[in-house]
């Protein structure tokens, strides 16, 4: 039997391996250690509350993991108090997939998100997400770009 509970410190080393390994499933090619960034980060955004996630267990494994993190920017008409949640780290093993789990957990962190004051959740979608996604009610937003700055230094 699956149950939920929220992401602790307890869990983190085995939470950030399963992001990376979200991370390449998803093509990603990097050759650094990513671990000591993401634990800097979920460490310091958990203590301050602009991080929560929601994890599936099946006994005591971590199954699925999911998390939302809470930013805000100047309002706009579409998010007038300008409160977005971004979603990551929505990943489930592939043995529990086609079970409901990652809608449950999405569930939970966008309830998180309401509850934060957030007007907006934002992704970018893998693949493989999309449709869950879209059946949950997110929209598609073409004008999503990015800018790297890593990249322009070499020109």
């Amino acid at each position: 039997m699956i149950t939920y509970q929220k992401l602790t410190r307890r869990e983190l080393d085995t939470f950030i391996a399963m992001r990376i390994r979200q991370l390449r499933e998803e093509g990603a090619k990097e050759d650094i250690d990513l671990a000591p960034a993401l634990k800097d980060y979920y460490e310091r955004h958990m203590a301050d509350g602009t991080f929560v996630s929601w994890l599936a267990l099946d006994g005591t494994a971590i199954v699925g993991t999911s998390g939302m993190s809470f930013v805000e920017k100047p309002p706009y008409f579409g998010c007038p108090n300008g409160r977005i949640g971004l979603l990551s780290s929505m990943y489930t093993e592939p043995a529990y997939r086609r079970q409901g789990i990652a809608r449950e957990l999405l569930r939970r962190v966008v309830e998180e998100a309401k509850a934060y004051g957030c007007a907006v959740v934002q992704i970018t979608a893998s693949d493989m997400g999309v449709l869950l996604y879209a059946d949950f009610g997110f929209v598609k937003n073409g004008n999503f770009m990015q800018y790297r700055i890593s990249d322009q230094a070499e020109r």
